[in-house]
């Protein structure tokens, strides 16, 4: 399985962003996916998570009402629409897919596999 993450770059702060991860080499539908973000100097955090189906979602308090998860399974990919964006939001992007539960966790233990990340900057 590969995940192949895009859409990072340079954004002011109030400005959008949309963020996509393209799964290839297994059945897409068979995983939760999720995002992640790493800032210089701290750990990998959860982002968000959207179920197999699509049908469930939830985030991180910090971005909720500003982010939104999304998946196209017909289209193997999963986005990001990253809205409001605050100077915090700046770091690395990650997708994660898990093939062992419905909808996966916020640890990053749980999940198989990784997307190579994409740098999101926000400017104040």
């Amino acid at each position: 399985v590969q995940l192949q993450a895009s859409g990072g770059g340079l954004v002011q702060a109030g400005g959008s962003l949309r963020l996509s991860c393209a799964v290839s080499g297994r059945t897409f539908s068979a995983y939760a996916m999720s995002w992640f973000r790493q800032a210089p100097g701290k750990e990998r955090e959860f982002v968000a998570a959207i179920s197999r189906t699509g049908g469930r979602t939830y985030y991180v308090e910090a971005v909720k009402g500003r982010f939104t998860i999304s998946r196209d399974n017909a289209k193997n990919t999963v986005s990001l629409q990253m809205n409001s964006l605050k100077p915090e939001d700046t770091a690395v992007y990650y997708c994660a897919a898990d093939n062992r539960r419905p909808l996966g966790g916020t640890a990053t233990t749980t999940y198989d596999y990784w997307g190579q990340g994409t740098l999101v900057t926000v400017s104040s």
